[in-house]
């Protein structure tokens, strides 16, 4: 076992600039092979307060530091990721499952633009200012960094989603200990090898790997971080909520969703069947904006139907690594296996499952039988009511029905508890408007999906989350306000 072990990928945790090795670690998969291929930190207490402690020792250095000279270092070290753009997407799609074709020319590129745009949206903030001139007074209010922030991200987006959080708030002056997924940890060690050569200082950006109970745990607990920003899922969201309510801490929650698409009988299915069979199972369905509940008007259902499960059994479900792949790996064995079961219920409660899990068969390369894959399935005549019309599953499975009238579908759209992302087509401007107001959801894209201007605010309502990220968001949440009054 010993030479077994030398082969395989050994993580360390990043404190004050530095990789420190740890006392345990925990096995890492490779979710297309289901071997074991890297082992990662499991940290607890001690690293996390070791982490903690460099954190505040170099906030008062990092803080005082005009935004452009952060600004400088940010775009420094995306310039850095994006130089090694090719090596991080082999990273993510090996360690993540996701093909390696999406890791190209979404995960990456997103995590380098991450830094740019809060490298340069930070320089374009102003404070408020009024006059009182009848008493003789100024107001101003004045924004600081807050000190340390504590980053928990997932395993399904690792580094585009660690980046989108550690940018805006080292932008900001504060400094950091992160978190990411233990199942997904490899990307952000590679970034930590980057930090001092873009001139961050030791301390700013510290990563301690590990599980949630644990490592994310002391971390929520520290008495020394204000800050949590957690991207995840809402059970863990709620312990979050609950461990840090004694510190009186600042939450971001972004949370899941159960996104509906409503298709009305106006829509352009020449745009609508594309670009809605990749907002059901692009990443394998594992992105929390991705549609699960498909809305199609009586009149053109029957059509969209035939048309989209013929474009699904097209979808070519392989070896991440190779480009022609459009479906990768699920994350883990315990993930597919939970999938798996939202189909079967499915099926016990009469529901017809069209294609994809249990009703095609599934072949796979030679070195990939043991790894977790599943093909994009299509869920019909599912009652609203049920788990899988409820519940979000995260994987490669969306579910199509039937709806009349307007008033009808965004009344059962808005009848689950998440309110994350909605899509809408029609070619009715009216409508489009009309529907965008009513619905539940802090995003709704129509006649598109996942189009998005960083400006702007993204989160979700209901047990979506609390909170938005982006450019003024961000900022307003990653900074401390006071306002300022002079008598002159």
């Amino acid at each position: 076992t010993m030479a077994h072990s030398k082969a395989l990928l050994v993580l360390e945790n990043f404190i004050a600039g530095k990789f420190v090795p740890c006392s345990s670690y925990i096995d890492s998969y490779n979710p297309s092979t289901g071997d074991i291929y890297c082992r990662v930190p499991d940290s607890g207490k001690e690293e996390v307060e070791a982490a903690v402690k460099a954190a505040k020792a170099a906030f008062p250095i990092w803080s005082s530091k005009s935004p452009l000279e952060r600004s400088q270092i940010l775009n420094k070290l995306a310039d850095l990721i994006e130089h090694d753009l090719e090596a991080f997407a082999q990273a993510e799609s090996k360690d993540q499952g996701k093909t390696i074709t999406f890791a190209r020319t979404v995960d990456i590129p997103r995590a380098v633009y991450n830094f740019r745009f809060f490298a340069s949206s930070i320089l374009h903030h102003t404070t408020e200012c009024t006059e009182m001139a009848t008493v003789g007074c100024v107001h101003y209010t004045s924004r600081a960094p807050v000190g340390v922030a504590g980053l928990i991200s997932p395993w399904n987006l690792p580094l585009y989603l660690l980046t989108w959080k550690i940018a805006p708030a080292i932008a900001c002056g504060n400094t950091v200990v992160a978190k990411p997924s233990e199942m997904t940890s490899v990307t952000a060690w590679m970034m930590c090898k980057l930090l001092e050569k873009a001139g961050v200082p030791h301390g700013v950006v510290n990563v301690v790997f590990g599980t949630g109970a644990k490592a994310g745990e002391a971390l929520v607990c520290h008495p020394d971080v204000p800050l949590i920003s957690f991207t995840g899922s809402t059970l863990t969201a709620q312990r979050i909520t609950e461990k840090s309510a004694p510190h009186c801490k600042r939450l971001s929650l972004e949370l899941g969703g159960k996104n509906p698409a409503i298709i009305f009988d106006d829509a352009d299915l020449t745009q609508c069947i594309p670009t809605t069979l990749r907002s059901s199972f692009a990443n394998q369905g594992e992105i929390c904006l991705c549609t699960s509940r498909i809305f199609v008007q009586r009149g053109i259902y029957s059509e969209f139907l035939e048309r989209f499960v013929a474009e699904a059994k097209k979808w070519k479900v392989g070896n991440p690594s190779d480009p022609t792949v459009d479906v990768g790996a699920l994350i883990s064995k315990e993930h597919l296996e939970k999938v798996r079961s939202y189909v079967k219920k499915a099926q016990a409660e009469g529901a017809r499952v069209l294609c994809g899990e249990g009703v095609d068969s599934l072949a796979l390369p030679t070195g990939n039988q043991k790894g977790y894959f599943m093909l994009p399935t299509v869920i019909a005549e599912v009652k609203d009511e049920s788990c899988c019309m409820q519940e979000e599953i995260f994987g490669p499975v969306t579910c199509v029905v039937a709806f009349d009238t307007e008033e009808e579908v965004i009344e059962r759209a808005n009848s689950v508890k998440y309110g994350l992302a909605a899509t809408v087509w029609s070619s009715n401007v009216g409508r489009v408007h009309r529907v965008a107001r009513r619905l539940q959801s802090g995003l709704v894209w129509t006649n598109c999906w996942l189009i998005r201007d960083l400006n702007l605010p993204f989160g979700g309502m209901k047990a979506s989350g609390i909170g938005r990220e982006g450019a003024k968001d961000s900022y307003e949440f990653f900074t401390e306000v006071k306002t300022i009054t002079i008598k002159h």
